[in-house]
């Protein structure tokens, strides 16, 4: 009997929930019509709104055809009418603009030939509202959401999180930015309006007749999917025209794998008033920054003085080491070119053409200054109050929790193990209203004791674990967290020096870049919602692949 795909994660899914149910019967996880989901009676949503996932066709590059994608169609049935920005003649999903507290409702449809789900990536909300792969619909079936909205001001977006189908589906466009603003944000005095603009990049293979073209094979997904395209808010080839004034610039890295180095062409240094979901306490100014995918920084770009006709570019710029060593070397052998990365790792099968390599330059926009104008904000000094946690905060900082990253040979994972709906370890369960403390290690080929402890560090690092280390972009679901500490490993460190004053770590944080060889030290709070949220990488290749865990939260 041969049971396809489609068949095979739907009886996957029902079968690991029946099983989490009677490992974990607190959640009632195998409640009759769980996969039903109905608006709750009493829930009396501010904003309420509808959105499908269906195939559509759109013009992303110009002339020849238009571009088959999978695409988020919106409707507003409640609530202010600036909630959804729609981006016209777009993949991407609308804009969608909340204010914290309000309370939200959202039915969702999957018009897709295949599985879906939407996680809303930063945002603070409950199991069932975060997009949890069991709650995964069939083609023809709806989910509703419901959540009241717990951030402070800033950005998240949301995507697609169907395990195993999760790259695939971004990538052919299930993908778009949210707002958030609250009274503290509405004090300052900060660029909005057509001064505050959505910053999504993105890359992309395109065939010749205009469509896109996806990983094929085991090889070129354990590295991660590079595009030769580079697409800024769905399209190529942006140029801004801007006024010789401040704005504020939302920027997410929405591609599957590739990390950028974002700086100017000229040198001038950025800044950044916010990172995942959260306003800095004050601004940042940094020589380039680096996102990663899964990343959001809000950058504020002052124009101020510049003369009309003038352009600037924004690259990214050249960076090494976040690829394995075999592969970084080939790079550089063939001057940037991902054709000779894909011939030597992947056998010719992942790339499909000479995508960008991870690390070169290129630009990713432009902007011409088109008009002089004199009422521009100032940057202010302080942007929020800030809660700071430290060590102190939490219940085991002496013993923190494990995330190791391994990459065995074709099974990228998370502390040894591989994504399992049914299975948490001991160390995993956490109980509510906690403060944990988390170190993010590479553990290629080490043993490890409880909770991390090195045992052989140097002959995992020596022997072939190095050779598969690459950087991971590692993202928590629920409450964001902040950094303690970030510490590079004895190896590698030249490269390491092409990345390391590009890390913003000072702000709240959902997602974090480890480089080969690094430690990284988290606090994260556990508050307000029970239930089970992931924690992965979000290469998206790789946590299709399994690179992916989850905390319970009883």
């Amino acid at each position: 009997m041969t049971i396809n795909n489609k068949n095979r994660r739907q009886f996957l899914q029902h079968t690991a929930v029946g099983l989490a149910a009677a490992a974990f019967p607190g959640l009632a996880l195998a409640n009759k019509g769980q996969f039903k989901s109905h608006a709750t009676r009493g829930f009396n949503p501010d904003v309420e709104m509808e959105i499908t996932a269906r195939q559509g066709y759109v013009p992303v590059l110009r002339g020849g055809p238009h571009t088959k994608v999978q695409k988020y169609y919106s409707k507003l049935l409640k609530g202010p009418k600036d909630t959804l920005q729609h981006l016209k003649s777009n993949y991407l999903g609308p804009i969608i603009n909340y204010e914290k507290g309000q309370k939200v409702r959202i039915y969702f449809n999957n018009a897709l030939s295949e599985p879906s789900i939407i996680h809303w990536h930063g945002l603070h909300v409950p199991q069932k509202s975060d997009g949890h792969p069991m709650y995964t619909i069939q083609p023809g079936e709806q989910f509703v959401y419901e959540f009241e909205v717990m951030n402070r001001a800033g950005t998240s977006f949301y995507h697609s999180h169907t395990h195993e189908l999760t790259a695939e589906q971004v990538y052919k466009g299930l993908a778009g930015i949210i707002t958030v603003t609250d009274d503290e944000e509405k004090k300052l005095d900060l660029p909005r309006g057509e001064y505050d603009i959505p910053f999504v990049l993105q890359d992309r293979i395109f065939n010749n007749r205009n469509q896109l073209q996806y990983l094929r094979g085991m090889h070129g997904r354990m590295s991660g999917f590079l595009g030769d395209t580079i697409l800024v808010n769905g399209k190529p080839n942006v140029e801004f025209t801007v006024k010789s004034r401040a704005y504020r610039f939302r920027a997410l890295n929405g591609s599957n794998s590739r990390i950028y180095k974002l700086g100017w062409g000229d040198g001038t240094p950025l800044t950044a008033i916010g990172t995942d979901a959260g306003l800095l306490e004050k601004p940042e100014t940094r020589p380039y920054i680096m996102l990663a995918p899964g990343e959001r920084i809000d950058l504020w770009l002052d124009f101020s003085g510049r003369s009309v006709g003038e352009k600037l570019v924004m690259y990214s710029l050249p960076y090494t080491g976040a690829m394995p060593p075999m592969i970084d070397r080939r790079k550089k052998s063939k001057g940037g070119s991902s054709r000779g990365m894909g011939d030597s790792m992947m056998g010719g099968m992942g790339m499909m053409g000479s995508g960008l390599a991870q690390g070169a330059k290129f630009p990713i926009a432009s902007f011409k200054v088109t008009e002089t104008v004199s009422d521009s904000p100032r940057l202010p000094k302080h942007l929020v109050n800030f809660e700071r946690l430290s060590e102190s905060d939490a219940d085991n900082a002496h013993h923190p929790l494990p995330i190791a990253i391994s990459m065995k040979p074709m099974r990228p994972m998370l502390n040894g193990k591989s994504y399992s709906i049914d299975r948490v370890f001991d160390f995993e369960r956490v109980s509510l209203g906690s403060v944990k403390k988390i170190k993010i290690f590479h553990d290629h080929g080490m043993k490890k004791g409880e909770h991390g402890k090195d045992k052989g560090m140097a002959g995992g690092m020596m022997g072939g674990g190095m050779m598969m280390s690459m950087a991971h972009p590692i993202h928590l679901h629920g409450q964001q967290y902040q950094i303690i500490s970030r510490k590079p490993g004895g190896m590698r460190l030249d490269e390491y020096a092409t990345v390391k004053d590009g890390f913003i770590d000072s702000g709240w944080k959902d997602t974090v870049l480890v480089m080969p060889g690094e430690e990284i030290e988290i606090i994260k709070p556990f508050q307000d919602y029970k239930g089970f949220f992931l924690y992965h990488c979000h290469n998206l290749e790789h946590e299709d692949l399994g690179m992916m865990r989850q905390f319970y939260i009883y």
